[in-house]
């Protein structure tokens, strides 16, 4: 791992000494290089981010807060690199992981390695306002999920996208955008991904995965793409909505989670079954006022691993429903009070999970945007049938 993490940073000692590029260094938050060639035929921004995070807990006993917890982290450590080639219309994007949170997960499924790719991605504009994306980079899933880890409005994602997004995977996806008024805005995009998740490297062993989602801009476009940004830094001037809904079907999965989760490992290969996962979310900023609501459901036709000869393996798909909503007002001075209730209900008669609630209050200050800030939260855990527990967060960004 040391002599990788070496050899990128030679990597990026060579672009900084590179004769095919602008020596002047961009302002802070828009990258550390940003590279152009000689003939104008391809561009490089360079950037790296970092969040560090301390967290604690404890667990509520009648009203005494007992059994604490602490834990220091680099929640994450990243490097990203995006320009065109050849021509604007032919984009691409590479993001690499170096916490041991990025990296972590690795197996048998991906050659026994860290996983250190995020996205690698092509992105080619082939017609008017047709994208056509190649390579592995998020899906198009819930909109929280979708919202990049450095926009984010808390310290970091709820409740509802830990057990049910659908991540990153490795495939193509078709984009489109469309006027239906001079401002009701309309995308839609579809995907067909290899259905087990990122860094995969031993071959599909289910079916494909299909996600088709949609996109409603009743009000035109957020400024500077607020609808996929935390908070309401652009603070628009009137009112901006955007309402999504994204289907998915994973066929013949072989993971908990649909692509994410555990494998379903039998005596004789894998059970598989399909898996659909819905998303329904909503995003509406006016001035410094913020609101995001997101409804997700996972289904599956057969959620529990068995067997030749019936018996249960233990795993089972992660089937039940979930609902996020929060809502955040941003001060003059850019400081944020948020509030956000988050809850997930698992089937329990297939899962055994109990009902969970969460209530969390954030407080944040935003330096320079998302680029610098710092983010601090507490969320009170209401498990059904299990003792209460209260956590804090404190977290500090710096993206270059």
């Amino acid at each position: 791992m040391k002599f990788k993490v070496i050899l990128i940073l030679l990597f990026l000692s060579a672009i900084s000494t590179s004769i095919a590029q602008e020596t002047n260094s961009p302002a802070f938050g828009k990258g550390i290089f940003n590279l152009v060639g000689k003939d104008s035929s391809w561009t490089m921004k360079v950037g790296a981010r970092m969040q560090f995070l301390a967290l604690a807990s404890w667990k509520n006993n009648d009203g005494d807060l007992i059994n604490g917890e602490s834990a220091f982290l680099v929640r994450r450590a990243r490097l990203k690199f995006d320009g065109y080639a050849l021509t604007p219309k032919l984009k691409y994007k590479l993001e690499l992981g170096l916490s041991n949170r990025d990296i972590s997960g690795g197996s048998v499924y991906t050659s026994n390695a860290p996983r250190y790719i995020l996205d690698a991605v092509i992105k080619w504009n082939f017609h008017e306002n047709f994208e056509l994306w190649f390579g592995q980079t998020k899906l198009p899933g819930n909109r929280e999920r979708v919202i990049s880890s450095g926009n984010l409005q808390f310290v970091d994602r709820s409740i509802l996208n830990a057990g049910f997004n659908i991540d990153r995977d490795l495939g193509i996806q078709v984009r489109h955008h469309f006027n239906l008024t001079d401002t009701f805005v309309i995308r839609e995009i579809v995907a067909i991904s290899q259905g087990e998740g990122r860094n995969v490297t031993n071959g599909n062993i289910g079916g494909f995965e299909y996600t088709g989602r949609l996109e409603f801009l009743p009000f035109g476009l957020f400024p500077k793409k607020g609808d996929y940004l935390g908070s309401s830094l652009n603070r628009p001037e009137t009112p901006k909505l955007a309402l999504g809904v994204t289907y998915d079907f994973n066929n013949n999965a072989v993971k908990t989670r649909s692509n994410q989760g555990a494998y379903m490992v039998t005596e004789n290969g894998f059970h598989e079954t399909n898996i659909t996962t819905l998303f329904v979310d909503a995003i509406f900023k006016l001035k410094g006022f913020s609101f995001m609501g997101e409804y997700a459901n996972r289904d599956a036709d057969n959620p529990i691993a068995r067997e030749e000869d019936g018996t249960p393996t233990g795993r089972i798909v992660q089937v039940g429903n979930a609902i996020n909503l929060q809502a955040g007002y941003l001060f003059k001075k850019n400081w944020e009070l948020a509030g956000r209730y988050s809850n997930v209900d698992y089937n329990k008669n297939i899962t055994g999970k109990d009902l969970v609630n969460e209530y969390t209050l954030g407080v944040s200050k935003y330096i320079v945007g998302h680029k610098l800030k710092v983010q601090s939260d507490f969320t009170y855990i209401d498990t059904e049938n299990v003792n209460a527990r209260l956590a804090y967060r404190l977290q500090f960004d710096i993206h270059f």
